[in-house]
């Protein structure tokens, strides 16, 4: 299997506008596929869902293809599989729920390398209950977790850790599965944040010994949207509040409202063109895997690219982004010039290259950083050289400039 960059590239109508997304930790762009699939579902016969129309039966088939989307992306079951407005809303909804069952005395651990989702909503449900928050820490010399102390950190008290499959400022992908195992060992549940580590690589929520994972399909060229996954016995176990008359169905039972069935169909969508880049023949699930090997080794030649081109600026920079295991993504800051000016230079040629916090508070502080310190250069599987040159060469120009 040889990935086919042009003719990916080709499904993506905004790629025309000429600009280089370095962006993508962000969202990723959108394919005319998912968009057409939002379209048609949007203003096809489409209603409440039921089986008496086609309309309804509409309805029911476009959840029906988004649960067993998702579990296959992640290697969950459909009917674990919760819709959200996002991760970030998801992760709120989940912690006030498992909250109710916290105690004072008991512990909930986080995360240095977490986007803040994964990071505030716990520790506000923690102290709401009185519990107590302990960190997992990050080493800076490495830009990975130190667990030397996890067995001190994670400890009969835990209820819960709150870990990322990948951070979505270094890249680094943490030893998930040992912190896993250690939780289990105490009867600790630990959620995933797998919103990064989704674009990169199809997660598998058991290998990683997630109870809980969300994911965000604008992050692997969806719309934007969130899902959780778990255990449906899990689920069955919880009770968020709710309306009445709503169903205590798992899944449903987390999801309030109607849902937005057109972002779901466009979500099956962007899973479908992921697999639809392996071979024919196997299940969706194994194409999945297949496809993101490749589309890995695509991103890691343009990264190893980008780290080579960085070299002989290494008195002017430092690149942060060094743990073995990571994605293509790269987390540099300046010496002695403004992130936000080189942003804006490269911008004017249209490389985009954001700098911000990037949501990543906890891991700016560990790398004794100023927050907005930085800047991030995320691919995706629709660059190609041409944007690695693009983004060279102004990079070159503006630290010579």
């Amino acid at each position: 299997m040889s990935f086919d960059v042009a003719g990916f590239r080709a499904g993506f109508p905004s790629l025309a506008s000429g600009i280089a997304h370095f962006d993508n930790p962000g969202g990723t762009q959108t394919p005319a596929v998912v968009g057409e699939a939002i379209a048609r579902t949007l203003t096809g016969p489409l209603s409440q869902r039921g089986a008496a129309t086609v309309s309804q039966r509409n309805a029911e088939a476009t959840v029906a293809g988004f649960r067993s989307a998702v579990a296959d992306l992640v290697g969950g079951v459909p009917q674990g599989v919760v819709h959200g407005r996002s991760a970030t809303a998801l992760t709120y909804d989940f912690s006030r729920t498992l909250a109710k069952g916290w105690l004072p005395g008991d512990e909930v651990v986080v995360c240095e390398l977490d986007h803040d989702s994964n990071v505030r909503p716990w520790i506000q449900a923690a102290e709401r209950a009185g519990a107590t928050v302990r960190w997992l820490r990050l080493d800076p010399a490495t830009a990975d977790l130190d667990l030397s102390d996890l067995d001190e950190v994670v400890t009969g008290r835990t209820r819960l850790v709150a870990l990322t499959a990948a951070s979505n400022l270094l890249g680094t992908r943490p030893a998930v599965a040992t912190v896993a195992r250690r939780a289990h060992e105490v009867g600790a549940l630990v959620h995933v944040d797998a919103v990064h580590h989704a674009a990169h690589a199809a997660p598998d929520i058991a290998a990683l010994g997630a109870n809980l994972l969300v994911c965000s399909p604008y992050k692997f060229f969806g719309p934007h949207c969130g899902a959780l996954v778990a255990d449906p016995a899990l689920l069955e176990t919880l009770w968020p509040d709710k309306l009445v008359p709503s169903t205590d169905v798992v899944p449903e039972r987390f999801e309030l409202g109607t849902l937005p069935y057109e972002l779901l169909a466009g979500t099956t969508a962007a899973v479908d063109l992921i697999a639809g880049l392996a071979p024919s023949g196997g299940t969706r699930r194994e194409r999945l895997v297949a496809a993101f090997a490749e589309v890995q080794r695509h991103e890691l030649g343009l990264r190893l690219r980008i780290e080579e081109g960085l070299a002989p600026f290494a008195d002017q920079l430092t690149l942060h982004s060094r743990a073995a295991d990571r994605t293509s993504t790269l987390f540099l800051t300046l010496h002695d010039r403004s992130p936000a000016d080189a942003y804006a230079f490269l911008a004017e040629r249209d490389v985009l290259v954001p700098a911000g916090t990037f949501y990543a508070h906890e891991t700016f502080r560990a790398l004794r950083l100023p927050v907005d310190s930085g800047l991030r250069i995320g691919l995706a599987a629709y660059n190609d050289d041409t944007d690695v040159d693009r983004l060279l060469d102004g990079l070159a120009a503006f630290l010579q400039s």
